[in-house]
């Protein structure tokens, strides 16, 4: 049975300064969340739902980049 594609990956940007890059299954949450501290950002969703192993590995890349 194939994984289900649940997880978004996303920047969280300031203006056009990505301050943060991450993945989550719910991006209005993880908005709020981001907005306690960096209060004038948003979330860019980055490609289309994948599963969460290929999410992780997005993520662990974008730490290297």
């Amino acid at each position: 049975m194939p994984k289900p594609r649940d997880t978004y990956k996303y920047h969280y940007k300031i203006g056009n300064k990505i301050v943060h890059s991450g993945i989550t299954n719910d991006l209005e949450r993880r908005e709020d969340e981001h907005q306690q501290k960096w209060p004038n950002g948003h979330i860019k969703q980055v490609g289309i739902k994948t599963t969460e192993d290929a999410a992780r590995e997005w993520e662990e890349s974008q730490k290297k980049a």
